[in-house]
């Protein structure tokens, strides 16, 4: 975090309540980048939305979108405000970009996890979480595409017991992200928690969202400290 960026946190702090910021410091103690949720080609915004909701709520701070053949599209009445929260990366520059989502994340350290119903490898429970894991979704009529199936470095499937061929996807990633945040929680040996910069850079990126107009409370800032330009 720049010492700029420092400052201005501290002088936009002056404008939020106490309650607030109390519930920031709530939050981020559950907040989390060891897991990472990646969703190729998801399209149809109720199931966009609710799964971006349910990141939200179980701490999951990055979710990666991969656009190939359909844009993703969010339903604001099912996301319920929870997109200002979290940070979304977007890979849609060329026909096919799961590629480069995948390079971008092994880079940074994850192993990558397709989530396939029908192969026997790890549940929500076996699935290791030594290393940081990045659950990739996929439609619920197509699946996975080949390239994940074929490059990713683990797979997990929930356990049913029923007829039906599979969960819906909102409901798998909830059902993942619970488990695997639970175990998180009780874990004593995965540093699983944001670092102090990452704490405050949420902290400033949550405070712009909570303030209305917030380009007034920065002119002024800018105002009351000429040495750090626009």
């Amino acid at each position: 975090m720049t010492t700029r960026d420092q400052a201005l946190l501290l002088f936009l702090g002056q404008f939020i309540t106490d309650e607030r910021k109390q519930r920031f410091e709530e939050v981020l103690r559950y907040r989390t980048r060891h897991v990472t949720v990646v969703l190729e080609d998801i399209f149809q915004p109720h199931n966009a939305s609710a799964v971006l909701r349910s990141c939200e709520l179980m701490g999951v701070q990055d979710v990666h979108i991969v656009e190939n053949n359909n844009s993703y599209e969010v339903n604001p009445e099912v996301v319920m405000g929870s997109t200002k929260w979290l940070n979304l990366h977007y890979y849609n520059k060329v026909e096919f970009n799961t590629p480069e989502a995948f390079g971008k994340l092994h880079d940074k350290g994850y192993n990558i996890v397709a989530t396939c119903p029908h192969r026997d490898d790890f549940t929500p429970d076996t699935l290791p979480l030594d290393k940081p894991v990045a659950l990739v979704f996929g439609t619920e009529k197509q699946g996975l595409s080949d390239y994940v199936v074929a490059h990713a470095d683990m797979r997990v499937r929930i356990p049913m017991f029923g007829f039906t061929e599979s969960y819906n996807i909102s409901v798998s990633a909830a059902l993942l992200l619970y488990t695997l945040t639970n175990r998180l929680h009780a874990s004593t040996d995965i540093g699983w928690q944001l670092s102090e910069e990452e704490k405050d850079e949420l902290r400033l990126e949550w405070t712009r969202c909570t303030l209305s107009r917030i380009w007034q409370y920065e002119r002024k800032f800018v105002a009351l400290h000429p040495e750090f330009g626009v």
